[in-house]
């Protein structure tokens, strides 16, 4: 092997490799002081991924979650993985989502399920790669596995919403239900709920019910046909935000504002601000965000193992009836988006 002297630019060289190598040392060991001695990738360990899943992504109501679910992500240190179809409600469009999440090993997964059967299966496969699941607004079949299952109080806003729209009706007359999809759980509930309660007012009578599947332009056109059909229909509860959005659209269209009562679920600002104008007579309000964030600090929880008796198998968050008379008070429930 040939020698070189110390004076050779070999060795300057391999000098100025050392230095860096130290001052590389030196840095990443500052920075482990810094973190309280902790590893660097000890400390990326330590931040749990957690997958969120929502119905459609476009939707105000889960506009809205998403805003709770961002802001409690930030303060529990949660790198929260938001991601679902901009474009349709439906398990085809979803399970893209689904698959993703669960390909990348998240922490935990927060789902939304478009569809109770159809969704099983991702639960199921959570389960066997030991993922936490929490369902919220909607739910699947079986939640057995499920940390928990976060909801408005859906059978209550339908009870609600009956008894809201009897006593603006009169007690007597054709009612229309405009629905959301014939599979999401929330919306049946809300059904079960609104017919339980209707059925004690023998002088209305459910005419109709037709499903929107997240398209207001759909709504409209089922309702359009209701009023051509039924001239002398006296009010329409409209089972889901995107519903309400189109029945609000058909009313105008036909003239028939103020008389036709419209109850309607949700309070995106286009249903708060048409209960302004009259066109909506009462809007059954749930709580979003609160959903979310309820959802993010249980996934936390049960991943860190922390108060985990706290955490509660079935969530259900009442519902706030807004009208023109309450609206003072009431307000402040509209999802901000």
């Amino acid at each position: 092997m040939k020698s070189y002297p110390d004076s050779t630019p070999a060795l300057a060289i391999a000098r100025r490799i050392f230095v860096r190598q130290t001052a590389v040392f030196s840095t990443g060991a500052l920075i482990g002081i810094v973190l309280g001695l902790q590893p660097l990738d000890s400390v990326a360990d330590n931040i749990k991924t957690i997958a969120f899943i929502p119905g459609i992504a476009s939707d105000p109501f889960f506009k809205a979650m998403e805003l709770g679910a961002r802001s409690k992500a930030k303060e529990l240190g949660i790198n929260l993985m938001w991601q679902g179809s901009a474009s349709d409600y439906s398990p085809q469009t979803q399970m893209p989502f689904v698959d993703a999440a669960l390909a990348s090993r998240v922490d935990a997964m927060i789902l939304v399920p478009t569809d109770p059967d159809s969704l099983q299966a991702a639960v199921t496969r959570a389960e066997a790669l030991k993922i936490p699941v929490i369902t919220v607004d909607t739910t699947v079949t079986d939640q057995s596995y499920l940390t928990s299952h976060i909801t408005g109080d859906n059978v209550d806003g339908g009870q609600k919403a009956a008894q809201t729209l009897a006593a603006q009706i009169g007690g007597a007359g054709k009612v229309f239900i405009m629905s959301g999809s014939p599979a999401a759980t929330t919306n049946t509930l809300r059904e079960k709920g609104f017919r339980e309660e209707i059925a004690k007012y023998p002088k209305i009578e459910i005419v109709g019910r037709e499903y929107a599947n997240s398209q207001p332009a759909t709504a409209t056109s089922a309702i359009n046909t209701a009023l051509l059909k039924f001239p002398d229909l006296a009010g329409i509860f409209a089972i889901t935000g995107t519903s309400g959005t189109g029945a609000v659209a058909a009313l105008r269209n036909a003239n028939r504002v103020g008389q036709v009562k419209l109850v309607g679920y949700d309070a995106y600002k286009v249903e708060v601000d048409a209960l302004k104008e009259g066109v909506f007579t009462a809007l059954i309000a749930q709580q979003p965000a609160k959903e979310a964030e309820l959802a993010l600090q249980y996934s936390y929880d049960k991943l860190l193992g922390k108060d985990v008796d706290t955490i509660k198998k079935t969530v259900v968050i009442p519902n706030i009836i807004i009208t023109k008379d309450n609206l003072a008070e009431t307000e402040k429930f509209m999802y901000v988006e």
